[in-house]
């Protein structure tokens, strides 16, 4: 049994799951891969500690402050590999943003390998269960495009303005998967 609650945000309405009292999923309304990992039975529960503790985390993250990700149980349920590529994601300050290639590099070197997809790792920060708090929306292109963000581009930005990124680095490509 999943449970789930819900929370307006500045960006919308976010769907949140969790098992066990550990947060499992965070969703922004219409998101491309929302619930692909999960087909247990779900239940509205609104009371859950865990879901008091995510709802204060997420109304200090909107007002501007920087909450610690590690303040909050989480559940990641991926294979190994998309699990290492949100583990690299959780790493990424506030404020800051990395790039699908430099993800790519860690991973190698983490892996002792020469050299690892950056498409491959873009697949895994596009199915991130767990959106906002594990900021997949601090990933951008190589060349400083914004692409890839499955919440969708306006969002993307507002997270990353929200965050006080210089946006005049980063530019929205005339196609792809910005949109």
């Amino acid at each position: 049994m999943i449970d789930t609650a819900t929370y307006q945000s500045p960006i919308g309405q976010l769907f949140i799951a969790a098992k066990d009292n550990q947060l499992i999923g965070l969703w922004l309304e219409g998101q491309k891969y929302y619930l692909s990992n999960f087909k247990e039975e779900m239940i509205e529960n609104d009371r859950l500690e865990i879901f008091i503790k995510v709802k204060q985390w997420l109304d200090r993250y909107f007002n501007g402050e920087r909450p610690d990700i590690n303040e909050l149980p989480m559940n990641l349920i991926g294979s190994e590999f998309r699990k290492s590529v949100w583990e690299i994601l959780k790493q990424i300050p506030y404020g800051e943003v990395m790039t699908y290639n430099e993800i790519a590099k860690k991973l190698a070197q983490q892996k002792g390998i020469k050299r690892m997809s950056a498409q491959a790792v873009g697949g895994a920060v596009a199915h991130n269960p767990i959106s906002i708090i594990i900021p997949c929306h601090r990933v951008v292109g190589t060349d400083g495009s914004l692409t890839g963000y499955a919440g969708g581009i306006k969002k993307k930005v507002y997270l990353l303005t929200l965050e006080k990124n210089d946006m005049s680095k980063f530019f929205i490509p005339k196609r792809g998967t910005a949109r």
